[in-house]
C-alpha cells in the first residue's frame, strides 16, 4: 500500500502541469456546487425569516361561535409540556376597528398582546423603529405605513371604534415595521389588558400563537400533529405555517431539486475528465508499469497506484474547491446589493454542507480512477516491453 502510494505521488510530480489542471477542474466543480448550494439555501433561509421568522408558526384558535378560547392558561401549559422545540407560546386578542385621525380613517385590526411574550416571537425590540418599547395600557403602536399616510407622530391621539361603536383614545407611543405592507397599514398592536378593556371581553382570547426552535421550522406540521393528539378538543383549530404557505414550499423544494440537478451534473463532468485523463495516463505510463510487473509487483498494486491517484487529486482539488466556493460566495454578498447597501441574499454557510461537498468531490475522484485502475491490472508486461 505504502509502495502504491509512492509510486501515485511520483507519477503525479512527473507531469505537473497535468496534475494541476485535474486538481484545478475539480476545484472548480466543488466551488460550482458550494456556491450554488449555499445560495440557494441562502436564499431559502432569507424567505422563511421574512414569511414565518417573525409570525406564529403553529396557531391555534377556537371554532365555536364567539370564536374565543377560555381557560387558556391551562392549555398554554399543555402545549409547552408537548415538545422541548416549542420555543414561544403567546396569546392574542384581535378585533376588527376603525382607526381616525385628523379626519381620515380606515378599518384596523387591533391586536392585544402580552407583550413580553410576544416580543419571543414578533422580535418588536427590532421591528419598531421608532417610539417606545413595552408599551402600557391605553397606549397603541402602529404601522409605519400610517404614520407617513396620515402624518401621525408619537405621543398624538387616535380614535379606535370598535364594531360596538365604543370609541376610545388610546395614545400613539411608537411604530413597528414588519417590512409587509399589508401588516403595516392594517394592524395595531396594544396589550392585552388594553384588548380585553376595549372590546368589553374578559377572561378569554382568540388565538394561541406559537413559535419553533429554529432549526424546526420545518417540523412544524408534525409537532401540530402532536399538539392536536395531546389537546384533543374538536373544538380548537390547529393550522402550522405549512399549510398556509403551500405555494412558497412549493418554490422552495422547485429550487432545492433545481440545485441538486446542477450539481450532479457538474460531479458527472469533474468524474468523466478524471477518469479520461488518468485512463490516458496508464497508456502514458505503461512502460513503467509493464516493467514495474516485470519486477514481480502485483496486479492489485497496480490498481491501487491509480486509485490513490484519484484520491489524491480529489482530496487536493477538495480543498481548493471548498476555498473557492467559500470566497466566491463572500464575493457575492459584497457585489450583488441592494439600495440600502444590504446583500441581495445574505452570506449563508452551511458547514456540514461544505465538508460533504467535499467528501463526495473525494469519493467522485476515487470512482472514477476505478477504470483506469482495472485496466492497468489487466496490462500484459510481455506485451508491453516488446512493443515498446
Amino acid at each position: 500500500m505504502r509502495l502504491g502510494l509512492g509510486i501515485a505521488v511520483r507519477f503525479l510530480k512527473s507531469n505537473k502541469g497535468q496534475t494541476l489542471l485535474i486538481i484545478l477542474g475539480i476545484a472548480i466543480g466543488v466551488s460550482v456546487q458550494i456556491f450554488i448550494g449555499s445560495l440557494i439555501q441562502g436564499l431559502q433561509k432569507g424567505l422563511i425569516d421574512k414569511t414565518i421568522g417573525n409570525s406564529s408558526q403553529i396557531t391555534i384558535t377556537s371554532t365555536t361561535e364567539d370564536a374565543r378560547i377560555y381557560e387558556y392558561d391551562a392549555l398554554i401549559n399543555t402545549i409547552k409540556s408537548t415538545d422541548s422545540d416549542i420555543q414561544t407560546v403567546s396569546v392574542s386578542l384581535d378585533n376588527a376597528a376603525f382607526v381616525e385621525f385628523n379626519g381620515n380613517s380606515q378599518s384596523l385590526l387591533v391586536r392585544g398582546f402580552e407583550i413580553d411574550e410576544a416580543n419571543g416571537i414578533y422580535d418588536f425590540t427590532e421591528r419598531v423603529v421608532e417610539g417606545t418599547y413595552p408599551i402600557n395600557e391605553n397606549d397603541i403602536i402602529l404601522g409605519i405605513d400610517l404614520k407617513d399616510e396620515y402624518g401621525i407622530e408619537i405621543n398624538d391621539k387616535v380614535k379606535i371604534t370598535t364594531y360596538n361603536q365604543d370609541v376610545r383614545d388610546l395614545t400613539v407611543v411608537g411604530f413597528f415595521d414588519f417590512k409587509v405592507a399589508a401588516l403595516n397599514t392594517s394592524w395595531g398592536i396594544v396589550t392585552l389588558e388594553t384588548a380585553a378593556s376595549l372590546f368589553n371581553i374578559e377572561n378569554s382570547i382568540t388565538s394561541i400563537e406559537i413559535k419553533l426552535n429554529n432549526s424546526m421550522v420545518f417540523s412544524a406540521d408534525e409537532i401540530a400533529l402532536k399538539l392536536q393528539d395531546k389537546i384533543n378538543n374538536p373544538e380548537l383549530k390547529i393550522t402550522n405555517w405549512k399549510v398556509q404557505n403551500e405555494s412558497l414550499l412549493s418554490g422552495l423544494q422547485g429550487q432545492d431539486i433545481s440545485s441538486y440537478m446542477i450539481q450532479v451534473f457538474v460531479m458527472i463532468s469533474v468524474v468523466l475528465g478524471i477518469a479520461s485523463v488518468l485512463a490516458i495516463t496508464v497508456i502514458q505510463k505503461s512502460k513503467q508499469i509493464g516493467i514495474l510487473k516485470a519486477m514481480g509487483i502485483r496486479n492489485s498494486l497496480t490498481s491501487y497506484i491509480f486509485l490513490f491517484e484519484g484520491m489524491i487529486l480529489g482530496f487536493f482539488g477538495a480543498l481548493l474547491g471548498i476555498l473557492f466556493g467559500l470566497g466566491l460566495s463572500f464575493a457575492f454578498t459584497k457585489f450583488a446589493l441592494n439600495p440600502d447597501g444590504t446583500p441581495v441574499i445574505a452570506l449563508y454557510i452551511n458547514y456540514s454542507f461544505v465538508m460533504i461537498s467535499g467528501a463526495i468531490a473525494v469519493v467522485a475522484s476515487i470512482l472514477a480512477a476505478l477504470i483506469p485502475a482495472l485496466r492497468s491490472s489487466k496490462l500484459n508486461p510481455i506485451d508491453i516491453i516488446r512493443n515498446n
